[in-house]
């Protein structure tokens, strides 16, 4: 028979393990080729795992909640075609190899010498900092902890040996743990010293108790990280777009009959979004210590809802070297990939800007909370019909037009309030000025 073996997938550059959260398959299941056989997480995206053969799952080499470096084998498939047979195991490629050992943890090999301490960059895995996070452990005590993992990374059994042996005696209070860099919804993680599902005060009454979701905690500590950070500071306008409303209306039939696509504003709002950066490069920026990185690359992220009802951050690379048919695509296949958790962690990585539509929940404007370590974030209201003063050489007059108001919450620390109000303005004038009847 023929044995297959399925390996944890490499998730992005940076990425060097992910979470088992669920098998789909139980030992003794038939999967089919590219079926979706466990769901893993990183701390950017929840994703699934699909078989890369057809054939009975004979064996599942780790647990729910394990984390599991990037290439090594979590389970093995057998050739259904010759089952009962006895044959080597061979990669997901086919080629043959030894037999599958036995089912054991993974417990990366002891380092000759303990970690050096990294402060604010060394990674960890979101189960390493949920365990510091009930263990009431801070980022200063964390990162003092030696490693024994890939490049001195503190691994699970690392942290839980350290609270076997920990001093009982309380540890000062110190800087949030926090990870590396996600994005609302899939962003960098700042952990609390203390664990956010502790209630504060006695809970009584007609109640009902629901513990946040993984993705919840995620979001909830980022929103945390961000207001802790940056001095917020919002600005607001008021767009006309109606001839914006006009030219979709008239080209979106043929544009979907042509394309295979459905535009809608989104795109729109990232072309005019990019092209204010490219005139503004300090909003384009992150902050680190007294420096202000400039980035070069415009990397757009647009909050997009999850069936769930929580958010992530998909993002558009270079979105300012893409024309409108291309931002559209990026934008729907983006967007579709973030509704069906499909999307990538170097998906949600690199953002230098984000874009949210609180429009499209029904709302007229919002105060959004920026996502670090960017320095703004836009958004977009829902588009109303209202009566507005038309200003012409003729004189005023009142018209129904199509109005939506802007807001843009912004790093005080870099971007004061001449710099963030030009930057809106600008993004308005892009809008109002859009030509109906540009081709497409």
């Amino acid at each position: 028979m023929a044995r297959f073996e399925l390996v944890m997938p490499k998730m992005g550059e940076s990425i060097m393990e992910a979470t088992i959260l669920k098998w789909r398959k139980n030992v003794g299941d038939m999967v089919a080729m590219d079926e979706m056989v466990l769901e893993i997480a990183t701390d950017k995206v929840d994703s699934e795992v699909p078989s890369t053969a057809a054939g009975k799952l004979v064996e599942i080499l780790f647990k729910e909640n394990a984390v599991v470096p990037v290439g090594k084998v979590i389970a093995v498939i057998e050739d259904a075609a010759s089952a009962g047979a006895s044959a080597p195991v061979a990669t997901q490629q086919a080629a043959p190899v030894a037999a599958t050992p036995a089912a054991v943890p993974f417990v990366p090999p002891a380092s000759a010498t303990p970690a050096a301490k990294v402060s604010g960059d060394r990674f960890y895995s979101p189960l390493v900092l949920n365990i510091a996070r009930q263990e009431g452990i801070s980022m200063s005590e964390l990162e003092t902890l030696p490693g024994t993992g890939q490049e001195g990374r503190v691994t699970k059994s690392d942290i839980l040996n350290y609270v076997k042996t920990r001093s009982s005696a309380p540890v000062a209070a110190s800087a949030p743990i926090q990870a590396s860099s996600p994005v609302v919804a899939s962003a960098p993680v700042i952990v609390s010293s203390q664990p956010t599902t502790q209630s504060s005060q006695p809970v009584s009454g007609n109640v009902e108790i629901i513990e946040m979701d993984r993705m919840r905690k995620l979001i909830a500590d980022h929103m945390v990280r961000s207001k802790a950070t940056s001095p917020h500071v919002t600005s607001f306008a008021e767009a006309d777009v109606t001839n914006l409303v006009k030219w979709r209306d008239k080209v979106k039939k043929n544009f979907e009959k042509r394309e295979g696509e459905k535009i809608t504003f989104t795109p729109i709002f990232v072309e005019a979004v990019a092209k204010a950066l490219k005139e503004f490069p300090f909003v384009n920026a992150s902050v680190d210590g007294t420096n202000i990185i400039l980035k070069k690359d415009i990397n757009v992220g647009m909050a997009t809802a999850t069936p769930s009802g929580n958010l992530i951050v998909p993002v558009i690379k270079n979105a300012d070297q893409r024309n409108l048919i291309g931002l559209t695509k990026e934008v729907n296949r983006l967007a579709n990939a973030g509704r069906n958790n499909g999307l990538k962690p170097d998906e949600t990585q690199g953002g230098t800007f984000t874009l949210t539509n609180v429009g499209s929940f029904g709302s007229l404007m919002g105060t959004p909370i920026i996502n670090q370590p960017q320095v703004a974030i836009l958004a977009v209201g829902a588009i109303k019909k209202k009566p507005v003063v038309i200003e012409s050489p003729e004189g005023d007059m009142i018209g129904i037009r199509h109005m939506m108001f802007i807001s843009m919450s912004y790093d005080h620390r870099i971007v004061d309030g001449a710099l963030g109000g030009r930057f809106i303005s600008r993004v308005v004038e892009l809008l109002e000025a859009f030509d109906v009847n540009r081709e497409i």
